[in-house]
């Protein structure tokens, strides 16, 4: 059997073991072992690399910015900052029609701006932002839709978990990544305001249970010291960590460890940590960020095995023989990488297609920082895309209301998905939006 083949029957073999429920980076050491031994016929061969991926795939200080950032995003939640962020949201926006559905979003590109974490946006605006929504006759499908669309701008706007993966994966600047995400975020945030605010005027039903909003009351209205006062941790933490990073005052691992000790100062002075809650968040950031350690490790293994067996430069020349050019293949990675988010969570896409799809990238000159926007962009819209759409499932197992179904949900998401594809598109066609800070 020639490498090449090898390499195609793993990766059927890999999405096989993977839909039948094996863990994702467990699946790629196996199927990377098993393929290194048939291409070489040598089993000791495949444990050696096996140990020398191991040792490379982490061994950089760089790798610290995965446990400061996770640990941000758990303090942050910990400290009811992403409260805070959308009661001053609805404050601001409670006059504007489809306004609790703005400030959800807003919020939520806040939120996303200090933490980088789509399931803890899903989770946290959920509790905050659902409940409001009905209070103030929002209809139910909307409301879950808007809290799973704009979950999504945590994996986009800096800091993002998933961009750090895409980083290390395609040994890019963690910096440059946020950097580029930045105005991409800000323009899907956009781009879902102004989609609300047209549901709101052209199919009110869509977004009111009675077809038309409830009025405010004015007496929930906020004190303006209270409002200060909430929203201050929210414009610090955003200042001191994305600015310091962008202005160059320090690197993407100094910014996780600014954000860290921010969020825990933040936390101490709400009294919202003792000894018990502390250990748990350092407890669930020790694990995820194992899990992050893990899935790199196996990662590096699976993309040295295809490397080895010249799959890359297989497919670089098939398609030149076909005449595909740089947008066919574009258009070919989107589709696969929104296809697979319909069954698959988002780090594990980036593990199965990146080591393959890098180096056609590279080959067709592509930029990698724009194609790491692109590829988080659509990753992310397998979030909320049935049947798997993690943030849907995040949103139902966290909602204490049986009667919003789960269908309830991904229907009340069709929209901001639709709003996702736009974006996206804009983004394939004008790489200057993701690239304009960076110049």
């Amino acid at each position: 059997m020639s490498p090449t083949l090898i390499a195609c029957a793993s990766l059927v073999l890999m999405l096989a073991l993977i839909w039948a429920g094996m863990h994702v980076a467990v699946v790629l050491a196996v199927v990377s072992f098993v393929g290194v031994w048939l291409i070489k016929g040598d089993p000791g061969i495949a444990a050696n690399l096996l140990a020398q991926a191991s040792s490379d795939a982490i061994a950089s200080h760089i790798f610290g910015v995965v446990p400061l950032f996770v640990l941000t995003g758990f303090l942050v939640a910990m400290a009811d900052i992403g409260k805070d962020a959308f009661e001053v949201a609805n404050q601001l926006l409670r006059r504007l029609r489809g306004g609790l559905g703005i400030a959800t979003v807003a919020s939520n590109a806040v939120f996303a701006a200090i933490t980088g974490i789509s399931i803890a946006s899903a989770a946290v605006f959920t509790r905050v932002a659902v409940p409001e929504m009905r209070r103030y006759g929002y209809n139910p499908q909307f409301a879950v839709g808007v809290v799973a669309g704009s979950s999504v701008l945590g994996m986009l706007i800096p800091p993002s978990l998933l961009m750090i993966l895409y980083g290390f994966l395609s040994n890019q600047s963690v910096g440059d990544l946020f950097t580029a995400g930045i105005v991409p975020g800000l323009l899907l945030a956009l781009a879902y305001a102004v989609g609300i605010v047209v549901m709101s005027f052209v199919w009110p039903r869509s977004v009111f249970a009675s077809g038309a909003p409830l009025p405010s009351n004015d007496a929930d209205l906020m004190p303006l010291g209270t409002l200060v006062r909430k929203i201050i941790p929210s414009v610090l933490m955003i200042v001191a960590v994305l600015g310091g990073l962008y202005a160059g005052y320090f690197t993407a691992t100094e910014a996780g460890a600014v954000g860290a000790l921010l969020a825990l100062i933040i936390a101490l002075l709400r009294r919202k940590l003792n000894a018990r809650t502390l250990w748990s968040v350092l407890t669930e950031t020790g694990h995820v960020t194992v899990s992050v350690s893990f899935l790199i490790i196996c990662a590096t293994i699976y993309t040295r095995m295809l490397a080895m067996s010249g799959m890359p430069q297989f497919l670089v020349e098939t398609m030149a023989q076909a005449g595909l050019g740089a947008t066919a293949f574009l258009m070919l990675y989107v589709l696969i990488v929104i296809a697979l988010g319909m069954v698959v969570d988002s780090s594990s896409i980036l593990l199965i297609v990146l080591p393959l799809m890098l180096p056609l990238a590279e080959g067709f000159g592509m930029n990698l920082i724009w194609f790491g926007v692109v590829t988080v962009v659509a990753v992310e819209i397998g979030l909320l895309t049935p049947p798997f759409g993690l943030s849907v499932y995040v949103i139902k197992s966290t909602l204490q209301d049986e009667s919003v179904s789960l269908g309830d949900i991904f229907r009340g998401t069709a929209p901001f998905t639709l709003m996702m594809l736009t974006v996206l598109l804009l983004l394939i066609f004008f790489p200057a939006i993701s690239l304009v800070l960076l110049k």
